[in-house]
């Protein structure tokens, strides 16, 4: 069946940002901040006992889409090489990922650059639904939905440096 080139589809941004690699790397880490973060992620959890990354780690992850769909994804980590990759699978019930995402982080002086990427798995997913509902556009319905994941994660991003650059109460 063709898939009109869901499987493997890419999107990649490169922020750099003024905070140490370190710093960083405990961002990107830190699954329950993307509910405050992320654009669609409205929810992130540990499982299983585990506290932090470590490949074969499992977490739980809510999305919320501005159509008003909502899903529930659990998400086994693959990379987990501190401080410079972190990635993970995510699975919708199914056996096969429907999604990997990768951050890699590269130190610079004081800076880090930050590049994130995410791909389209073989397994089933919205985006893979609207191609095959509408394949006479579904180059566009792919392209769509890679340019919103791209400027998702640019968002993303900048919302976990104010959220950690900004004075807290005391």
């Amino acid at each position: 069946m063709d898939d009109y080139g869901v499987t493997g589809a890419t999107v990649e941004v490169r922020v750099l940002v003024d905070a140490r690699v370190e710093a960083v790397w405990s961002w990107i880490t830190d699954v329950a901040g993307y509910g405050a973060w992320s654009p669609e992620c409205v929810y992130g959890a540990w499982l299983d006992g585990v506290d932090g990354p470590a490949a074969g780690a499992w977490f739980e992850a809510r999305n919320e889409f501005a159509d008003g769909f909502k899903t529930e994804v659990q998400c086994r980590v693959t990379a987990a090489e501190e401080p410079v990759r972190f990635g993970w699978d995510v699975f919708g019930g199914e056996d096969e990922p429907f999604a990997h995402w990768e951050y890699e982080l590269a130190a610079q002086g004081e800076q880090t650059l930050i590049r994130q990427w995410f791909t389209h798995g073989p397994g089933d997913s919205g985006m893979r639904h609207g191609v095959l509902a509408d394949p006479a556009r579904a180059e566009a319905v792919k392209q769509s939905r890679l340019d919103q994941l791209g400027r998702n994660m640019e968002l993303t991003i900048a919302a976990m440096v104010r959220s950690r650059s900004e004075p807290t109460d005391a």
